[in-house]
């Protein structure tokens, strides 16, 4: 394989996936937090239309929603839209029904004891839900959004189809410019690894932060740090036993 190829092809594919990414994710957080929250409203009527939306688009392809706004839009209503942009509206829409159920049944594993103490301290709803129940539920939403996350960069590679030049689709011309098929998809599955390698090592740096924010757990820090906790956590287990023994 040519250095020219790496140059203007594989590596601008590269950059547009990780721009993909990001922007999906994005709008997907965006309308997962909106619509998961707005399922945990005490109007029946918003909980029906927000139901609506996640059974809608849980059950519609997202390639086929990229297509339907790239090309039938336009014919139908007169808006045109950018490939890119067609393909951020569509995995963000099709994803974010998908995460609004993480937020949802996050919001809703939090202790009624934590929402009964909030009440007592005369909250109103929206200081309950920012100061209580949200940082609580945060943690939780974390390694199932990573899930998702993981499953947005692997479906940026549908963008191609609409011919949008992300890796997938410099791949493409790749191997129709030099033929060779083998060489190329191995290292694009190698690029989409390592570029989920990365976002899954930095939204476990993200979950231990969010934990350690609210006393879950220990932020991670130097090894004389972790040591001093095992020592004082063995320490108080040693004082348990032996004030047990003298009893």
């Amino acid at each position: 394989m040519t250095a020219g190829l790496w140059e203007h092809w594989l590596l601008p594919g590269v950059w547009i996936t990780i721009q993909l990414t990001l922007y999906c994710a994005a709008f997907a957080l965006a309308v997962a937090f909106g619509i998961g929250m707005a399922r945990t409203s005490r109007l029946r009527f918003v909980r029906f239309l927000t139901a609506c939306y996640v059974e809608i688009f849980r059950g519609t392809s997202a390639l086929v929603l990229m297509f339907w706004l790239a090309f039938v839009m336009p014919l139908a209503f007169g808006w045109q839209l950018f490939p890119l942009w067609a393909a951020v509206l569509a995995i963000g829409l099709n994803y974010g029904a998908y995460g609004s159920e993480i937020v949802r049944g996050s919001i809703a594993s939090v202790a009624p004891a934590q929402r009964e103490a909030a009440i007592a301290l005369s909250f109103t709803p929206a200081q309950r839900m920012r100061r209580v129940i949200l940082p609580q539920a945060i943690p939780e939403m974390i390694p199932p959004f990573n899930n998702l996350l993981i499953e947005i960069l692997k479906a940026t590679a549908l963008v191609s189809a609409v011919n949008v030049a992300d890796i997938t689709f410099a791949a493409q011309l790749s191997r129709l410019a030099t033929g060779e098929s083998a060489q190329i998809y191995t290292i694009i599955l190698v690029l989409y690894f390592v570029l989920a390698f990365i976002l899954t090592r930095l939204m476990r740096l993200l979950e231990r932060r969010a934990k350690a924010n609210i006393g879950q757990a220990p932020p991670k820090g130097s090894l004389v740090t972790r040591k001093l906790i095992g020592k004082q956590e063995s320490e108080q287990s040693r004082n348990i036993v032996v004030g047990g023994g003298a009893q």
